[in-house]
Formats: C-alpha cells, sequence, structure tokens
C-alpha cells in the first residue's frame, strides 16, 4: 500500500526516507494534490518500468529534489497554499530539467503562462494514462540521450548509476557500504555532513557506531587520496561530520 502520510510514495511501497540510499534516480516526479489521480498515474507508469515518485505539494517537491534526482517533472498548477506556477519559477533559477504541467485549467492565458515561465508541455485533464506516459516517455527519449548521472574529482569519475568509481580508465574497487558513504559524501560536495545523518542515510540506522564509521572513511581515504593522513577531497569537521570539498 502506498502511504498517504509522509512523501515517500514509489514503487507501491511505504519506505522510510532515511533508510534510502543517499541518492537515488527517479525518471518522474508527479507534484499533484489530487492524491486518487495521482496514485493511478503512479502506479501506471511503475507497470511500465517508469520509476516514478509522487510529492502533494511545494514542500514535499523541494524535499525530494534536495536529495534525490528526476529526468521529469508533471506539475500541477493548483497545489492548495502553493502554485505549480511558483515552483517552475524557482526551478528555472537552477534547472533546464523537462517539466510538462497538468492542469484542469484550461484557458488560454493559464497555457501560455506555463509555457512563458518555463514549462515544455501543458496536459489537460482529465488525461489518458496511456497517452501521457507516451508523452513523457518522448520528452526523456530526447532529454536522456545526452546526460549522464556521473561526478568527477581530481582524476576520479563517481558513476551512481552504474554504482562504480573510476580513476581514468582503471576501476576501483569499492565494498558496497563504502560505495554508498562515497556517494552519499559527494551527492553533498562542499556541504557539511553529520554523523547521525550518515549513520541513517548510508546504514539506515541511528545507532550505528563511530568506529565503524571512521573504518569506511579510512578506507576511502587510502583509495581516493593522495595522502590518507592529509585528504584532499574527505575531510573532517572536528565533532560534527565530514565534508567533500570539490571546486
Amino acid at each position: 500500500m502506498i502511504a498517504k502520510q509522509g512523501f515517500i510514495r514509489y514503487n507501491g511501497q511505504n519506505k522510510s526516507f532515511l533508510g534510502e540510499k543517499c541518492i537515488m534516480n527517479y525518471d518522474c516526479l508527479i507534484v499533484d494534490d489530487e492524491e486518487a489521480l495521482s496514485l493511478s498515474t503512479l502506479e501506471y507508469f511503475n507497470m511500465f518500468s517508469m520509476k516514478a515518485y509522487w510529492a502533494a505539494n511545494k514542500k514535499e517537491c523541494f524535499d525530494f529534489l534536495s536529495a534525490h534526482k528526476t529526468s521529469l517533472i508533471l506539475l500541477d498548477i493548483n497545489l492548495g497554499e502553493s502554485s505549480g506556477f511558483e515552483i517552475c519559477k524557482k526551478l528555472r533559477e537552477t534547472t533546464d530539467i523537462p517539466i510538462l504541467f497538468i492542469s484542469a485549467r484550461t484557458s488560454d492565458d493559464d497555457i501560455l503562462m506555463a509555457l512563458n515561465i518555463g514549462g515544455d508541455d501543458y496536459i489537460e485533464k482529465p488525461y489518458s494514462l496511456s497517452v501521457l506516459l507516451a508523452k513523457v516517455k518522448a520528452v526523456l527519449k530526447r532529454t536522456n540521450s545526452n546526460t549522464s548521472n556521473t561526478e568527477n574529482f581530481g582524476d576520479f569519475t563517481l558513476d551512481f548509476d552504474l554504482q562504480k568509481l573510476k580513476k581514468k580508465d582503471e576501476v576501483i574497487r569499492l565494498k558496497a557500504m563504502e560505495f554508498k558513504l562515497l556517494a552519499c559524501l559527494v551527492a553533498h560536495k562542499n556541504q557539511t555532513v553529520t554523523k547521525n545523518e550518515l549513520f541513517t542515510k548510508v546504514w539506515g540506522d541511528a545507532v550505528t557506531g563511530d568506529g565503524t564509521l571512521n573504518v569506511h572513511i579510512r578506507r576511502l581515504r587510502e583509495k581516493i587520496e593522495k595522502d590518507p593522513n592529509n585528504p584532499e577531497f574527505i575531510k573532517t569537521v572536528w565533532g560534527i561530520g565530514y565534508i567533500f570539498e570539490m571546486e
């Protein structure tokens, strides 16, 4: 059953946000306060291997985007105390991710506003799930051909999708928890990540001890730092946690 409270709603399961990987990638983010329609769309998309996620309001939308990635956003206009127009304007300050408006509002003024502020398409409700899915797939096919979910630092390339770390053409072997820890730090580059955040986001366990974390940090430093005792990337913020520094 999909959760009716909180904002982790995907793949027909109710999962804890803190128990997930530090960064996940989705095909589609649905931002709509119509629960029944949103759940139907979510479940239909997942049936066809379209990894989708539902956020019911502005806060849930930006909470999701602060921790995960999506290739496309389906955005309603009327969202209770906020509006899809407001969200679109805010997103366009930092990203060119495709945004498809979905709304029961059909006036020319609304459609022109949506397109003029950065929307890529305008789809009227009620919509056909099969037609909507086809439109989403067409947009993803155009945009994903030139995208890569990787991060480069020094001589290294971290591939979030393949869960691999390369140094030039050499694959650096990482254990599962080492990769999750590195991915979490890199995803929050130039930001201090507290120990408790790492315990919950990487291990899914708020009671993981400092010793376990310290061992994994040391192993990562041995694999990516020129001088593990004087790290360039993974730096300790004493008494708080760690920061992954990148230019």
